[in-house]
């Protein structure tokens, strides 16, 4: 389970340093291969290879309604590795959906990552703390 917040910089090239704490188990578990893909609002989902299998398995059995999320997620998918000093290229088609040009957030969401530009994250989390909390914490003990 990956969970926590990383303030990181992207390199000039679009290289992402990946928190040395994650690296041991992404190399554990995915031999340090990840898929990126295009996240529904506005950032970016970093997946360890297995798991992006399963989550890949189960958009492709979306019905033909679905045909655009399909394009969105499976369509803009691409396989990366982790390079020998801790690495990872964003390619710039993806660093231009999420909007990253620098400065960005990378938050651990259990089985993958988000990838934030990080103004933009700084923005929506603000928001998100000054509405309702959502029906679902009615009953939720802190």
């Amino acid at each position: 389970m990956f969970q926590g917040a990383s303030s990181l910089s992207l390199d000039a090239k679009g290289r992402l340093s990946v928190p040395t704490r994650h690296r041991d188990v992404l190399s554990a578990l995915a031999a340090g291969q990840l898929t990126i893909t295009k996240h529904p609002h506005g950032c970016l989902m970093i997946f360890p290879r297995p798991e992006w299998e399963k989550f890949r398995d189960r958009i492709a059995a979306l019905p033909m309604s679905a045909q655009w999320w399909k394009r969105i997620f499976l369509g803009n998918a691409m396989d990366v590795e982790i390079d020998a000093t801790g690495r990872v290229l964003i390619s710039p088609e993806l660093r231009a959906a999420a909007g990253i040009a620098k400065e960005s957030v990378l938050l651990g969401m259990g089985n993958f990552f988000e990838l934030w530009d990080k103004a933009t994250y700084d923005a929506q989390e603000a928001q998100a703390m000054q509405g309702d909390m959502p029906d679902v914490f009615k009953d939720f003990s802190f």
